[in-house]
């Protein structure tokens, strides 16, 4: 019999938080405890995975469920003096919301827990694994015991069928339907088999609660025996998980010596035993044909079905088999009812998801939802939205055979049919979200390289089609790609998904597909531009400043002849790009300093102020611009002197056009003369760089409309052989709230003007209908 403490120290032990040093941390407090003479009043228990795994180790301290981050075996001693001593917490180490960073003391106030509904994890994270007794405290092997006393073999797969329970490991086939279909099979022997093996990229469900809650396995899996008839099970796991086996072997063992598994359970005449095989890392074992193959000691590879498992499986005989989730609701349902279970989601897809929340997202780590949730419930609220202000883009769902959806699909709910509607799938709970930073057709071809690297290679669509679709991301991501390429790519995984053996290969063009269908101006990008947006395809990309500057400067050659105060040098390395440095060194919004990779070391370079300084130091750039071809006579008029249409008429000119701007204002400049105030770019300084742009040799026509002064017509007449409109921004979109059709409201580039025009504006004014304009 455990003693009674005044106060729990939990301490997760869960694979995340041992890697940040849980091993030093439950030392010290067992080391302070004892100095401290408080191990007669204070308990500390090690537990399973917690959950949030981007701030552990975590110590959890009741009664008052106090949450405690990034503990190390330095703060203990705080804690244990401070708090356990003298009742004062350390607010330090409290958590901190990521948008607000406000301090939250207690577990069940921080929404990445408040918002959960915990049944498959129920105990992950609040009692020790390793020890039966507290699995039995918090109502452990009760579902067997009324299951084997209280309810026939039929009973029990009816509550499954009325849970509306749906396989969790990927293709979400509902339960009781499979339980039934094993039960129904005449003779014997038949068995149960648990799918731990599991391998997609980022998730690490299956992992944590076999770490975190082994015998709710145990329990399930003897459940579902007598439920169909089945006196053996399996557990089929990958060797990578040796806490997880070492964990479970325990239970095996605890739950064997107290008489809950084995012969007689519960003195009803059921026999059932559990053994464990575990898989060499094949992630192609993680097929249910494939995986019974390996347990039988054949090559993993899968076979066509039918037959199914549930008539030919194992050995041949009737199986049932479930993964690791899947069997983790069983005993709550069983004890429960399936109705109450069934209460939960939506109308299709019943229950909770456990979900691994990984990649560009503040609270990484494992989550278990309702279904139906939306996506960006669990990415924002419970995942505390993208680190560092970057801006979300997707999230990977369903692992390497899954999709990509992007923000525009964020409210989308969480359910078995709706995902597929957006091109992905449930699969076992991976969930990876990606910042502006990732590159889309690099992700498609790191997914696609996991993929025909695990092929089992037994049929030719898979074995071969995903290596030549692997062939053509490739050459598209060095930019060597061809719009054919991308049609064939197309047209190759149609013939893959139609034509594979297994799931495996039937999915695995999911991730081209994906993000082919929202993101294909970035396929596009990498074959006619030789650009990669998210800079992060190396063969198109210089650096990632110049590579995320939109006009493509060679930011870090000006700023290293800058530093060296060779000022003429950098300001050459800018014309080259954009005929605007002074202009840009005021209004730049300077993205290239997002990218920088200095801001990892020293803070990053103020880009903008260099570029301002160096280009105010002269006022003709005449020997600076790059040199002009020899003139060819042939004329090109350019319909608006705004900043596309100057920098096209300086690009022509320097390729020996013969180039007119005309303007239907009186003044060139567009949006830099009427929309940026003059403290924000002096006019003086607009028209620098204008003259400069006249002195190379363009020609700018002002006050003259195309269409109303002069027509197309005439312009061809006068020679003009080409035309390149730019007409700019002419409109905008007002918001949808009553009052903007009120005089005095003004859209925001039209107020600019008239004020830029020193126009007088009917503004400040509050009208009766108590709008203030």
């Amino acid at each position: 019999m455990k003693k009674a403490f005044r106060a729990q120290v939990l301490l997760c032990a869960g694979g995340a938080c041992i890697s940040s040093g849980t091993e030093s941390v439950r030392d010290a407090f067992q080391r302070e405890l004892g100095e401290q003479q408080l191990n007669e009043e204070v308990g500390l228990i090690t537990t399973g995975c917690m959950g949030m795994c981007e701030v552990g180790p975590i110590v959890v301290i009741y009664p008052e469920g106090v949450f405690y981050q990034k503990v190390k075996s330095e703060d203990v001693a705080e804690i244990v003096k401070e708090h356990l001593l003298k009742g004062r917490v350390v607010q330090r180490l409290f958590y901190k919301k990521p948008s607000t960073q406000e301090l939250v003391q207690a577990m069940n106030e921080i929404d990445f827990f408040r918002l959960q509904e915990k049944i498959a994890l129920r105990n992950c994270g609040n009692i020790d694994p390793e020890d039966i007794r507290e699995y039995i405290a918090a109502g452990g092997y009760e579902a067997l015991g009324k299951a084997l006393t209280n309810m026939a073999p039929p009973q029990v797969v009816e509550q499954i069928t009325v849970s509306g329970l749906r396989g969790r490991g990927g293709a979400g086939f509902p339960t009781g339907i499979k339980w039934r279909a094993t039960a129904d099979q005449p003779g014997k022997p038949k068995y149960v088999v648990c799918n731990a093996d599991e391998g997609d990229p980022g998730a690490f469900m299956d992992r944590s609660l076999l770490e975190g809650d082994p015998h709710s396995l145990i329990e399930a899996m003897t459940i579902c025996g007598y439920a169909v008839g089945a006196n053996q099970g399996f557990v089929y796991v990958r060797a990578e998980y040796p806490l997880a086996i070492q964990r479970l072997e325990k239970a095996l063992t605890q739950a064997r010596e107290m008489g809950l598994l084995g012969k007689n359970l519960f003195s009803s005449g059921f026999d059932f035993n559990i053994e464990i095989r575990m898989g060499a890392g094949a992630f192609v074992c993680g097929e249910e044909t494939a995986l019974m193959h390996s347990i039988e000691g054949r090559r993993g590879e899968p076979r066509p079905k039918p037959p199914f498992p549930a008539v030919k499986g194992l050995f041949d005989r009737p199986t049932v088999l479930n993964n690791v989730e899947t069997f983790a609701n069983v005993p709550y349902i069983v004890l429960n009812g399936g109705m109450a279970y069934a209460r939960l989601g939506t109308e299709k897809s019943k229950g909770t998801k456990v979900f691994a929340l990984a990649g560009d997202v503040n609270n990484t780590g494992l989550v278990e939802v309702p279904m139906g949730m939306p996506l960006g419930t669990i990415v924002y609220d419970l995942g505390g939205g993208i680190p560092n202000g970057k801006k979300f883009k997707a999230v990977q769902i369903g692992g390497p055979s899954g999709g990509c959806i992007p923000a525009a699909h964020l409210n989308t709910p969480v359910t078995y049919e709706s995902l597929p509607q957006l091109g992905a799938i449930m699969g076992s709970g991976g969930l990876v979200v990606m910042n502006e930073d990732t590159c889309m057709v690099d992700l498609a071809r790191y997914f696609l390289e996991f993929i025909a690297e695990e092929s089992c290679g037994k049929c030719t669509p898979c074995r071969v089609g995903t290596r030549v679709m692997l062939e053509l991301v490739n050459r598209i991501c060095n930019g060597q790609g061809t719009m054919e390429d991308l049609e064939r790519l197309e047209e190759l995984a149609g013939v893959i998904q139609k034509s594979s053996l297994c799931g495996l290969g039937q999915t695995a063009p999911n991730p081209v597909l994906s993000t082919l269908r929202y993101f294909r101006e970035e396929y596009i990008e990498h074959i006619k531009d030789h650009h990669c947006r998210a800079g992060v395809c190396q063969s198109i990309m210089h650096a990632p400043c110049s590579n995320a500057c939109p006009a493509s400067v060679n930011v870090p050659a000006y700023l290293a002849y800058a530093k060296e105060g060779n000022f003429e040098e950098a300001l050459r390395v800018h014309l080259r790009n954009n005929p605007f440095p002074s202009i840009c060194g005021r209004v730049c919004p300077q993205w290239c300093i997002d990218k920088c990779r200095r801001s990892d070391l020293e803070g990053p370079l103020a880009v903008r102020a260099v570029k301002r300084f160096m280009s105010d130091l002269r006022d003709d750039y005449s020997e600076l611009y790059p040199a002009k071809v020899p003139a060819n006579n042939r004329k090109v008029a350019v319909i608006g002197a705004g900043p596309a249409g100057l920098s096209c008429g300086y690009y022509l000119v320097l390729l020996g056009y013969d180039v007119t701007v005309f303007e239907r204002r009186e003044e060139s400049g567009g949006l830099m003369r009427y929309a940026i105030p003059d403290y924000r770019l002096p006019r003086k300084i607009l028209a620098k760089e204008i003259s400069n742009l006249e002195r190379l040799g363009l020609k700018i026509k002002t006050g003259v409309a195309v269409g109303r002064d002069i027509s197309m017509a005439d312009l061809r007449a006068q020679g003009f052989e080409a035309f390149f409109m730019s007409s700019g921004a002419g409109h905008e979109i007002m918001p949808k709230i009553p009052g903007v059709d009120l005089p005095g409201v003004y859209p925001g580039t039209a107020f600019l003007e008239q004020a830029a025009r020193s126009q007088p504006m009917n503004v400040g004014r509050r009208r009766r209908s108590g709008i203030c304009c």
